[in-house]
């Protein structure tokens, strides 16, 4: 079985790692989202992209879902000293290499998705990861600050100013004349399955969904695609997803953000048990909907999250199948 999956961070790394367990026979291609890449001290910084690879490769930070484990922040500490900011985004001693690296091989006149493969050849993480472009994208969202409106940087807007103002919108920089990363529209047009895990579906699902060629790949596929709500009791799971869906102009809840993926990109959705009133809104607007436990409760042994792949799976066999 190919499996295609569009990726953003913790909640799309954590979901992969149920779906290896799922189905450990797959050949699963991981989409990353580009779009909260960042560059800070001269380096590249790929955030949802090595976090996929630290967590399905075994080297990240299981209590905080990002970072590496076993970590020290001495070169931080001695650029905070030289005062060498941004001071609000902490990069770990082991985290460095890998940004170094990165940096190197770009410099050097290797494309993303090549410094990705490589990467992962040390980590090992079992499926295979590409960017969604080689091409720079940034997201930033726009947000009023002391009466003034300005745009920040997502990793600014989340990490600095913790999503604690209302995003006013959300524009992934780039994206319109960005390509698809060799090898993506490939996997899409392949895969027998394609799924959204419940990543952020503004600046996560969303971003990747904005570079041309992939949203009309996805919806021209012959697989069935099927996504996990990452709204769970009109609430995220984690992060802001609520804040960025206000932004563009979609509620908070699992109904409506089938919604605003639409009928013409989804084949089934899941909700959590609690949500399962939104069952019958999410099949009137044209989408096969089932309500499960959508709690990843033991992110490192990942078995809820492998029952959530299992579920996501025979959805979309039902699907194919109708």
């Amino acid at each position: 079985m190919r499996i295609v999956v569009l990726a953003g961070g913790i909640g799309g790394a954590r979901f992969l790692r149920g779906l290896k367990q799922a189905a450990p026979d797959a050949d699963i291609t991981v989409i990353g989202n580009t779009g909260d890449d960042i560059h800070l001290f001269g380096l590249k910084v790929c955030p949802d992209l090595d976090t996929v690879m630290y967590t399905l490769g075994g080297g990240i930070n299981e209590e905080q879902g990002w970072g590496r484990t076993d970590e020290a922040f001495t070169v931080k500490e001695e650029l905070a000293a030289y005062g060498v900011g941004p001071k609000w985004f902490g990069l770990g001693d082991r985290d460095f290499a890998t940004h170094i690296v990165r940096t190197q091989m770009l410099a050097a006149g290797f494309p993303l998705s090549a410094v990705t493969e490589a990467l992962c050849e040390r980590w090992q993480p079992g499926v295979r990861l590409l960017p969604m472009s080689d091409d720079r994208v940034e997201t930033h969202v726009a947000v009023d600050v002391d009466g003034e409106r300005k745009a920040v940087h997502f990793q600014e807007y989340w990490v600095k100013l913790r999503a604690s103002v209302d995003a006013q919108a959300v524009v992934p920089v780039g994206a319109e004349q960005a390509k698809p990363a060799p090898g993506v529209l490939e996997a899409i047009a392949e895969a027998d399955v394609i799924l959204f895990p419940p990543s952020n579906p503004v600046v996560s699902v969303g971003t990747i969904l904005a570079v041309p060629g992939i949203r009309e790949a996805i919806a021209e596929a012959g697989a069935p695609v099927v996504g996990l709500s990452p709204i769970v009791g009109d609430a995220p799971v984690r992060g802001m997803a609520d804040k960025v869906l206000a932004a563009v102009g979609v509620e908070s809840s699992a109904a409506a953000v089938a919604e605003h993926y639409g009928a013409g990109l989804l084949d089934g959705w899941l909700v959590d048990t609690v949500d399962e009133k939104e069952v019958a809104r999410v099949e009137a607007a044209g989408i096969p909907c089932r309500a499960i436990p959508l709690m990843m409760t033991d992110p490192v042994e990942g078995t809820a999250a492998a029952e959530m792949a299992r579920e996501a799976l025979k959805l979309a066999e039902e699907v194919r199948g109708a």
